[in-house]
Order: structure tokens, then sequence, then C-alpha cells
């Protein structure tokens, strides 16, 4: 029997297998579909790929690497996706990692034994015994709907089905939210000059440049930024802002009623520009639908070829789905410690189950790091009862800044979680 099951194979399965793997822990990792990536990979045949052709990454080159192994200098500051795929394939490569990956075999079923095991059912008919299991599925391929009073007989897709300019254009399209993947499409149809295109969401966000002075914005972000009291970051960032290019609203884009840093940012270059153009609009939640005809909430109607929802994804673990505690599609709050270790399933792990403002390629990585070490016995875990309380803190903290949304349930600040996890490694290897 070897030690370890691995769900996944995209950004976080293949850091895992290189965590295993350099700790000497035996293990299987499976991947769906027949490459690695995940995510990243444009029309992967796992069918979960939620990319579209001109995706760029909303974090740096430098920022979002792995710490032992940089993207290329030759690569753009914010690459395409193109460029991420192969910077996944060097590092597959380089570290020789694909011959410990079973491609094109799906985990259907994992089970809890009474001592602590886990039996794993692969979608070939095998059934077979592990001591851990290690979750990387990623949660971007199951999409969230909003859900509207009558009934809308236009085109309907969510973002998941976005991957191109054909499916926007010479159509009057209404956007459905206002993250990073709906500017992003919105932006795209914008550019067109086809049709009208409105972006329609509850809140609003905050629209954050990718560069400000001529430098990516994420490196504004520092160890030292997030031990500021939040008001302050608030106030320095609303600076920040104002200096690099003025007010949001000033260009037609709602400034929204929340404080900054209560939700996730939105990142985008273009927006404010396209709006301030006219060639974005801007509504406010939909009341219903009438047709082709969209009512929003201030009474205003419009009529619409085609409505993209990008109004986020669900967690799943359909191979989990025996369990109560997994069964969390709609709430998509799962209680883990750390993030990573739920306190009844000791030797499950969740890897990249995190919503950081920063890169989550380099967290993914310390996550898998920790692991090892655990499954090595380098790093007891605490009791039960100091893993519920630190839950209890942590979703406590989370509802104090965070609007109570399920897009806000797995947010975390990249330094102060990193530094969580190193201490977690320090204070366990001390004993």
């Amino acid at each position: 029997m070897k030690q370890v099951c691995i769900i996944g194979a995209g950004a976080t399965g293949i850091t895992a297998v290189k965590a295993m793997k350099e700790q000497g822990i035996s293990f299987d990792c499976y991947e769906k579909g027949s490459d690695i990536g995940g995510n990243w990979r444009f029309n992967n045949d796992n069918g979960l790929s939620s990319i579209y052709r001109s995706l760029h990454i909303n974090t740096n080159r430098n920022v979002m690497a792995f710490s032992d192994f940089p993207m290329p200098d030759d690569y753009p500051m914010f690459p395409h996706h193109s460029h991420i795929i192969r910077y996944f394939e060097a590092y597959v490569a380089h570290f020789g990692l694909r011959e410990n990956i079973i491609f094109k075999t799906a985990v259907t079923n994992v089970s809890k034994n009474s001592d602590n095991t886990y039996t794993v059912t692969l979608d070939n008919g095998q059934v077979l015994s592990y001591q851990y299991v290690i979750v990387a599925n990623g949660h971007h391929w199951k999409p969230r709907f909003a859900e509207f009073k009558g009934n809308f007989t236009g085109e309907v897709l969510h973002s998941h089905q976005y991957k191109g300019i054909e499916q926007v254009q010479n159509k009057n399209v209404l956007v459905v939210g206002m993250g990073n993947s709906a500017v992003d499409i919105a932006c795209e149809a914008a550019r067109l000059c086809t049709g009208k295109v409105v972006i329609s969401s509850r809140s609003g966000a905050y629209i954050i440049p990718n560069w400000i002075w001529s430098k990516p914005f994420d490196n504004l972000t520092t160890p030292f930024s997030t031990k500021l009291p939040l008001w302050l970051q608030r106030k320095i960032l609303d600076l920040v802002l104002r200096l690099a290019r003025g007010k949001q609203e000033d260009y037609g884009v709602p400034r929204p009623k929340h404080p900054l840093l209560s939700e996730h940012p939105t990142l985008s270059q273009d927006l404010l520009n396209l709006a301030g153009r006219g060639l974005i609009g801007f509504k406010p939640n939909i009341r219903e639908f009438e047709g082709k005809t969209v009512v929003f909430e201030d009474g205003s109607k419009q009529e619409f070829d085609l409505i993209v929802y990008a109004t986020g994804y669900k967690i799943s673990f359909p191979f989990l789905k025996q369990y109560d505690a997994f069964d969390v599609e709609e709430s998509n709050s799962i209680r883990l410690y750390k993030r990573v270790i739920h306190p009844d399933f000791e030797h499950l792990f969740f890897l990249a189950l995190i919503q950081p403002l920063g890169a989550i390629m380099p967290l993914a990585e310390i996550q898998a790091k920790w692991v090892a070490k655990i499954i090595k016995g380098e790093c007891p875990l605490p009791s039960k009862e100091e893993m519920l309380r630190s839950i209890d803190e942590d979703a406590q903290k989370l509802a104090q800044r965070y609007k109570q949304s399920p897009r806000h349930t797995l947010q975390v600040d990249f330094y102060p979680y990193k530094e969580s996890i190193e201490k977690e490694m320090k204070k366990t290897a001390r004993g």
C-alpha cells in the first residue's frame, strides 16, 4: 500500500507531487485529463478549465512563481495563460514529476476506514487503500448561477463557458457580477464596439489597476504593510488609488458603499478607460426578467441578447459526497484547520482551498511542504479542541472583515497566511 493518494495534477497537484517525492513519501497522483495544468490548460480535456482565450494573470510573474523555480525573465510581467501552462510543463520536466502522475484516471469515491486509512475508488473500477489523501481538485470549475424572478429568453452562459470574442460579437451583452472574470469579459466585448455592454452588480467593486507608477500593483503589498491596522491599510490604499487614477466614479464606474478591503479586489487596467468612453455601462442588481428585457432594482429596463453570469463557483468534492462535512456547494464554507485539515479527518488534506489577496501558487506550495512534514511525523497536529478553536477564531475574523457572501468564505491575506503555516511548521518541529 502506498502512503498517499493525490487527487488532481493542476498547479496545486504538481507541487504536492514534488513535495511528496522530495520527502521520499510513496504516492499515486491521479489526473482526470490527459495532461498537467488543470484550470490553466486552455480547453483542457478534463472538461474543468475556466480559461478563456485572451486571459492574462492578474498577479505578476515574480509573485506567482514557485519558490525554487522562477518564471523566465522574457515573460511579460502579467503573462498570458499560454505562458503559464508552459511554465508548469517546464516545472514538471525540471523536477521529473510526470512519471509520477497517472493520467486519464479520475477518483470517483474516497471513504474513511475505521483505522484512519482511506479506500479510494477510481473510474476504471480499481479500489485501492491509502494512509493519506490529498485533495487538489481546485475550486474554479463548478459554476454558481444567480437566480432571479422571471425567465430570460435570450442566450445565457456562465463565465466558465466563455472561451472567446465570437461568443459576444454583434450582441448586446449583460455581464452579471463585477469580479475579475466579469470585468475581463465586459472589456473584451466592449472593445468590439458591436453592441451594448452593461455590468450588473449587487454591491459594485473597487477597481485596482495592474500597474501603479510603473510597478505591478501587487508589489506594493509587503509583510510589513499587511501587519498595519486594517483602517490604516484602507486609508493608504484609498490615497494610492486616488493619486494613481483619481475617483473611479468620475469614469462612470459606481463607487461601492462597502469599505476597501472588505471584499476580493477587482484588477483591471482597462475598465475605467472603456467606461469613460461610454463603451461599458453599469446597472444595479437584477429585479426580474421579462423575455429579453431585464428589469433592474432601480426600475430601469434594457433589452439584451446575451447574459454572462460571472457569479463565481461552488466548492465541490463529488468523491466525498457521502460526508455531510464536505457537502458545501451552497454555503461554500468548509471548516478546516489552517484551511487544510478537517478535525474529524486528520489524514485527509485539502490544498489551495483559499482565495488569497495575492498569488495562490506559493501558498499551495508551502501547504504541500507542511503536509509532507505531517505525513513524515515531523509536525504533529494540535488536539481536535485546539483545531476547532482556531477554526472558530479564523471564521470570526473573516466575518468581521468581509461581507457575508459565498465569494468570501475562502479569503486569506497572502503574507499573514504564509507566515501562519511557517509558524505552524516551526512550532511543531520543536515539539
